[in-house]
């Protein structure tokens, strides 16, 4: 292993350091949408049933006890419950793409980190071949060094393969975290949407 780290120079070291960087946002990301899931039941289910007894500064209450993406919504939607229906809306609407930054979060870096990783590989390559030639160039294609030759070529094809292994589940990640925040902010206001419908039936 050690060998092959140092075949690949430092830019495989960097392409290493991307993916645990890579690997650490993915599973923060995980953990954060599968605590927000596990979450949004329960304070929901609390809050119908403190909206529907008419008990609002209980609804409230939950929301501030429980700062997650369906508390904040929720929270607008109470606090503007005297408004008409089409206007709460608008305003829980306004809430969730406040919330969309913190869904994101990280995710850009991931997205950068798919991309650059398999440009870090073909600039091995590059440096890889021109150590390489540089070896023939000098020495000659028969006095030239066979080891330090097959180094420069070894380089090359070792970090456009990590930078290609890095790339491949960084874009796949990124791209299905990204639609499960655009899918969770529609159930998110799906969900308080059903709230509203209780706050403007008990009215």
């Amino acid at each position: 292993m050690s060998a092959l780290l140092e075949r690949g120079g430092i830019i495989l070291y960097v392409i290493i350091a991307l993916s645990v960087v890579a690997i650490a946002i993915i599973i923060d990301r995980l953990i954060y949408f599968r605590k927000i899931r596990t979450d949004e039941g329960v304070v929901l289910s609390r809050l119908k049933a403190a909206v529907s007894k008419g008990h609002f500064d209980e609804a409230l209450a939950i929301c501030e006890s429980n700062p997650s993406p369906i508390a904040n919504l929720s929270k607008v939607g109470i606090e503007h419950r005297s408004f008409p229906e089409e206007v709460i809306k608008n305003m829980i609407t306004d809430a969730a793409n406040m919330e969309v930054p913190k869904m994101e979060r990280f995710l850009p870096a991931l997205g950068t980190i798919a991309h650059i990783a398999p440009l870090l590989g073909l600039l091995g390559t590059v440096t890889g071949n021109i150590q390489a030639f540089g070896v023939l160039g000098e020495f000659g294609a028969v006095g030239g060094n066979p080891a330090v030759l097959a180094r420069g070529i070894a380089e090359a094809l070792i970090t456009t393969a990590a930078g290609i292994i890095v790339s491949i589940p960084a874009i796949s990640f990124y791209n299905y975290l990204v639609s499960r925040v655009n899918h969770m902010i529609i159930r998110l206001e799906n969900r308080v949407n059903e709230l509203v419908l209780v706050l403007k039936r008990g009215e």
